[in-house]
C-alpha cells in the first residue's frame, strides 16, 4: 500500500464543503478528546476553528512540554550543488534561471564541514538540486565520508530515489530524510514541474515510505504553502504525516510547513498562508498529532519564530545561507530563496535561552560513535 491509495479515497470528497460545515460545537467536541481522529484534524483545520485559536494554542502548548519539555532541536543547512534540470517554475535553482552554478569539491565541503561545526552544531541536513548526473548517488556518499568526520547526524534533502540508492546513503552514515511534496494536488503539480525527474508526482510522493523502509531514522515532509490552496495542502501534509507514523513507528516523523519566499525567477504565489493560517496550521497538527516533530525554518522572521515557539514547534534552523559554499565563500552566489530569520546559531540559543528554552546542539549518535567514546 502507499499513500497515493489513501489519496485516492479523498479525490472526490468536497474538501470546502467539509471544511464549511464543521461548527464550533464540533471543533470544542474534537478539543476534548484524548485520540483525535482525521475527522477531528479537518474540524481543527476548519474556518470554525479560527476564534478557537486560543483554546487550541493552550492545549496543544501543554501536549508540546508533555512530549518534548521545553527544548528546541537546532541544525543548519549545507548546500552542496545548485546544479539542477527540473524547471520547476517556483524555484531559484531552476535549470532555465540564468544564476551561477557551483559545486562543492570534498576539499572545500570539509572547510565549510569545520566552519559550522565550529559554532557547536551537531545536526546536519545537505541539500542539492535534482542533478544525479553531476550530484549523484556516489558524490553524496563521498560526502558523507567526509561529513561524518564533523557531525554525528546528517540528513539529506536531495533528489527523489529508490529504496536502495537511501540504503546506500544510509549505509554512508545519513540517518534523516527530508522530502517536500511541493503540492499535493496533482494536477497543479504537473503544471509547476514541466520538465525534468521531478515531474513525476507518484515516485517523489512515496519517496519518504521508501526512506524510511531504508532505515532513515528521522523522516520529513511537507508541502510549499503558496503552490495551491494552503488548507487543502496542509490537511493532506497532515494525513501523509500520521499514514507513515501508524506504519512506521521506529521512524521520527516531522512536518515543515514552509511558506513561499522571494526567489530567482517571476513566480509568484498562487495562494497565501497569512501569520494566522501557518499558527492554525500547527497547532492543528500539534492536537492531531501530539508526539509529530515540528520544524519551523528561517523562512519565517525571528519576530514570528519567537512567537510561536509554545506552539508546538520542536526544531529550528540558525545560522542559515541558502548559497553554495555560503558558510565560507565570500563570493557572490545566488541561494535557493531569501531566508527572512538571518540570525547565527549564538544569537539563536540566546534567544531561545531568554525565551525558557534549552538549545539542543546533540541529541543522538551512532552506536559506532558511542562504542568508542566508550573504548
Amino acid at each position: 500500500m502507499s499513500f497515493y491509495s489513501v489519496l485516492a479515497e479523498y479525490a472526490s470528497v468536497p474538501l470546502d464543503e467539509k471544511f464549511a460545515a464543521v461548527t464550533a460545537e464540533d471543533v470544542r467536541r474534537s478539543l476534548n478528546k484524548m485520540t483525535p481522529t482525521i475527522e477531528d484534524f479537518m474540524n481543527f483545520m476548519s474556518p470554525a476553528a479560527v476564534p478557537l485559536l486560543e483554546e487550541m494554542a493552550q492545549k496543544a502548548s501543554r501536549l508540546t512540554a508533555q512530549n518534548f519539555g521545553r527544548a528546541i532541536h537546532l541544525f543548519t543547512p549545507l548546500y552542496l550543488s545548485n546544479f539542477c534540470s527540473n524547471h520547476c517554475v517556483y524555484c531559484g535553482f531552476n535549470c532555465k534561471n540564468d544564476i551561477p552554478r557551483d559545486q562543492l569539491s570534498l576539499e572545500q565541503l570539509d572547510v565549510e564541514a569545520k566552519a559550522i561545526a565550529d559554532t557547536g552544531l551537531k545536526h546536519l541536513l545537505i541539500l542539492t538540486g535534482e542533478a544525479p548526473a553531476k550530484a549523484g548517488v556516489d558524490y553524496l556518499e563521498d560526502c558523507m565520508g567526509v561529513l561524518r568526520k564533523h557531525f554525528p547526524s546528517v540528513s539529506i534533502e536531495v533528489f527523489a530515489m529508490d529504496q536502495d540508492e537511501y540504503a546506500r546513503l544510509v549505509a554512508a552514515g545519513a540517518d534523516g530524510l527530508t522530502m517536500f511534496q511541493e503540492t499535493y494536488n496533482e494536477e497543479l503539480y504537473a503544471t509547476l514541474h514541466p520538465k525534468g525527474p521531478k515531474k513525476d508526482y507518484r515516485y517523489r510522493l512515496d519517496a519518504p515510505e521508501r526512506g524510511c523502509q531504508a532505515g532513515m531514522r528521522v523522516v520529513t515532509i511537507g508541502a510549499l504553502l503558496g503552490l495551491g490552496d494552503w488548507h487543502r495542502d496542509a490537511f493532506f501534509t497532515g494525513m501523509h504525516a500520521a499514514y507513515l507514523m501508524h506504519k512506521y513507528p521506529e521512524v521520527d516523523i516531522s512536518v515543515s510547513p514552509p511558506r513561499m519566499r522571494p526567489h530567482a525567477g517571476e513566480y509568484q504565489p498562487a495562494s497565501i498562508a497569512d501569520d494566522r493560517d501557518l499558527v492554525q496550521y500547527m497547532l492543528a497538527l500539534r492536537l492531531f498529532l501530539p508526539r509529530l516533530g515540528i520544524t519551523v525554518s528561517t523562512r519565517e522572521s525571528a519576530e514570528f519564530r519567537e512567537q510561536i515557539l509554545p506552539l508546538g514547534v520542536t526544531k529550528m534552523s540558525a545560522g542559515v545561507t541558502t548559497a553554495v559554499g555560503g558558510h565560507t565563500q565570500d563570493h557572490d552566489q545566488v541561494g535557493q530563496f531569501e531566508i527572512a530569520d538571518t540570525r547565527s546559531v549564538e544569537e539563536m540559543c540566546e534567544m531561545l535561552r531568554r525565551c525558557g528554552y534549552q538549545p539542543i546542539f546533540k541529541d543522538w549518535e551512532p552506536i559506532e560513535l558511542q562504542a568508542k567514546a566508550s573504548a
